[in-house]
């Protein structure tokens, strides 16, 4: 079944890469095709870097009318940046409960007096993504709470699950099998820039992830890569009211 075993540096760290032979693209298909409405959406928010702790001291007094409508799963600041900003990831059922989460939202006078009428003057722009898990990954909390997380986000040549599922899932699964993080998730892009493949690792410190980075340094194989375009990653430190932390 696999006709080449290579590793893949993501940010000088490896992660081990299979090259599998070609796949019957209609079965491949089948086999990644999304089994359930739930998504989760990938929001950042670039602050006024003078009014960094100002935002977040406010997100965190008034952060439970937002998770009154919603589901939050994480919410990070992000260290080694350009400008400040935080990463937040929310629990979507539906497009249809999306909808309606954000209409309750329109209508709730505590949330936009007491929290977003304030937080909207404070940044200086922000993004969104909708993705989805891969079909092989659930949302796995950390073993314990504190660390650090690291989002490793992987531009793949365009086709999808459908051409690199497969190779990108043998991947993760030999990282977290050699015991060098472990993953929370595994998402995919669905609006926003496309053939794009998140990873969000957990790791117990800074200099525990620096250790596994050496470590996995020692292994030996040819570093490769089929069909990867290019890679970044950020460093990210849970919130006080982050559910992963």
């Amino acid at each position: 079944l696999l006709s080449q075993l290579n590793s893949f540096n993501n940010d000088h760290m490896s992660l081990m890469w299979i090259q599998p032979r070609p796949l019957d693209l209609c079965s491949a298909v089948r086999g990644y095709w999304q089994q359930h409405g739930t998504f989760y959406e990938f929001r950042t928010y670039y602050i006024q870097p003078h009014l960094n702790a100002v935002f977040l001291r406010l997100t965190n007094e008034e952060i439970h009318l937002r998770t009154a409508h919603s589901e939050l799963i994480g919410y990070w600041s992000v260290e080694y940046k350009v400008t400040e900003y935080v990463f937040h990831i929310w629990k979507c059922d539906s497009y249809a409960q999306r909808v309606s989460v954000w209409a309750a939202l329109a209508q709730d006078p505590k949330w936009i007096e007491q929290y977003i009428s304030k937080a909207m003057l404070m940044l200086s722009s922000q993004d969104n993504e909708v993705t989805y898990l891969v079909p092989w990954s659930k949302i796995q909390k950390p073993p314990k709470d504190g660390g650090v997380l690291e989002l490793a986000t992987f531009q793949m040549k365009p086709g999808g699950l459908a051409v690199w599922g497969r190779a990108f899932q043998a991947a993760v699964g030999t990282h977290t099998g050699s015991g060098y993080a472990h993953a929370v998730g595994v998402f995919h892009s669905e609006f926003g820039q496309l053939n794009q493949v998140h990873v969000l690792w957990w790791y117990e410190s800074a200099d525990q992830r620096a250790a596994i980075r050496h470590k996995s340094h020692n292994n030996a194989r040819v570093v490769a890569v089929v069909y990867l375009v290019s890679q970044k990653n950020k460093r990210m430190f849970p919130c006080a009211f982050s559910p992963i932390k």
